[in-house]
């Protein structure tokens, strides 16, 4: 994944995918789980709440049915790529504690008002985002605390969001939380800082068996 990929990453919480046969790979040690972060578990239950906040906001914004479907067309990987971006929300935060980071709620409403005059007002903001980074309005000031998280961290390692010092402690707080991604949705590369399509002999292993 290039860099200016991941680093956009980092503005959305965004991505239906298959669901391939699940074995003790990785789905029974964290029953209902999607990710586990730091010995927590972002379970299926969340993830597809977030993935539904998304798909509500756009048939909202989107009224006729052909410009709907052409939206679902074009974030046909939002399942997944919700995981990735809720997963990377948390590996940020750790990046951004152990830097000693931290955004006030009076940072993200100044942001806010700033982003909302350049985008005609509140609803435009709104729109932008859903369109452009698949983030719904409820979840805009979150999003926005994560931009602020991460340009802080940034300016503290005296570098920008897109270098590699940046993504280097990213990476360390990868590795010091420990992501454990279901299967299904993946593997988490701690390196690369991004979830990665896993390889699935298993599952033809076991279909051939059947």
């Amino acid at each position: 994944m290039h860099r200016r990929r991941r680093t956009a990453l980092l503005l959305t919480a965004t991505i239906a995918a298959a669901a391939p046969l699940l074995t003790a790979c990785g789905s029974d040690a964290h029953p209902g789980a999607a990710a586990v972060v730091g010995g927590q578990r972002i379970t299926v239950s969340q993830l597809e709440n977030r993935v539904n906040e998304v798909r509500d906001a756009q048939r909202s914004a989107v009224k006729d049915d052909a410009q709907y479907a052409q939206a679902i067309a074009q974030t046909g990987t939002l399942t997944r790529d919700t995981l990735h971006g809720m997963v990377l929300d948390k590996v940020l935060q750790k990046a951004a504690e152990n830097a000693g980071v931290t955004v006030s709620r009076r940072e993200v409403q100044e942001m806010r008002a700033g982003l909302e005059q350049q985008a005609g007002g509140a609803e435009g903001l709104e729109t932008a985002w859903l369109q452009q980074y698949g983030v719904p309005p409820q979840r805009l000031d979150e999003n926005l605390h994560l931009q602020l998280e991460a340009q802080k961290l940034a300016a503290k390692l005296g570098t920008e969001t897109s270098q590699p010092a940046f993504w280097k402690a990213l990476s360390e707080a990868s590795q010091e939380l420990g992501v454990d991604l279901n299967p299904r949705y993946g593997g988490w590369d701690a390196q690369k800082v991004s979830r990665v399509d896993a390889g699935t002999p298993w599952v033809r292993e076991i279909s051939a068996g059947a």
